[in-house]
C-alpha cells in the first residue's frame, strides 16, 4: 500500500472512490470543485494506492478562522473515503495520519473536520466547542464538530470557522433535517 499525493491522473479514480464510499453524486462533485483551490496553495489530497489502484481518498483544505485579532488560515480535512470493500482495513486511518504528520510541518495553526468523535478522537481531534471554536453552522452537530491543535497554534487563536464556498455552494455543511 503507498500513500501519496495526489495527481492530476487520479481524478477519475478518485471519483469512484467518493461515488462508492459515499453513494451519490455530491461528494464527489465537491472534491472535484476543491480540487480546483488547492492548486493555489489552498491545502492537499492524499490517496492510498494498492496495486496500482486507488482505494481511498482524503482531502486536506483552506478554510479560515475568524479570530479577534485578525483572520486565519485554518485547514478543513473533508472528505474521507475508502472503497467500501477495503473499510475497516486501517486504510482511512493510515491516510489521516500521514496528513497529520504532513501538517505538523506546516504553517497550518488548525485543522477542523465534521465527523464521528468515536473515529477522530483517536488521532487527537477534540470537540472544537473545548477550545472556544464555533462552528460555521448550527446544523452540524455539538460532538461532530472537531478540531486538532498542530505546531503553528498560538492561544490567541480562537473564533468561528467560516468555511470556504465550495462547502456552501454543495450543501456540505451539517446535516439537512429530511422532514423540513
Amino acid at each position: 500500500m503507498e500513500f501519496r499525493e495526489e495527481r492530476p491522473g487520479d481524478a477519475d479514480a478518485v471519483r469512484q472512490v467518493c461515488l462508492r464510499a459515499f453513494g451519490d453524486e455530491g461528494v464527489a462533485d465537491l472534491v472535484e470543485t476543491l480540487r480546483e483551490g488547492m492548486g493555489s496553495g489552498g491545502g492537499f489530497a492524499l490517496v492510498a494506492e494498492d496495486a496500482g489502484q486507488v482505494v481511498g481518498h482524503i482531502a486536506f483544505t483552506r478554510s479560515l478562522l475568524d479570530a479577534p485579532r485578525r483572520l486565519v488560515d485554518v485547514l478543513v480535512l473533508s472528505p474521507l473515503g475508502v472503497l467500501p470493500e477495503r473499510q475497516r482495513q486501517g486504510i482511512g486511518s493510515a491516510l489521516v495520519r500521514a496528513g497529520l504528520e504532513a501538517l505538523g510541518q506546516g504553517e497550518s495553526p488548525l485543522l477542523f473536520l465534521e465527523g464521528d468523535p468515536g473515529y477522530y478522537s483517536r488521532f487527537g481531534f477534540v470537540s472544537g466547542a473545548e477550545f472556544g471554536f464555533r462552528k460555521p453552522s448550527l446544523r452540524i452537530p455539538d460532538a461532530a464538530f472537531q478540531v486538532i491543535r498542530l505546531p503553528a497554534y498560538e492561544p490567541w487563536m480562537t473564533g468561528t470557522l467560516v468555511y470556504s464556498e465550495p462547502f456552501w455552494r454543495h450543501d456540505a455543511v451539517g446535516l439537512r433535517d429530511p422532514d423540513a
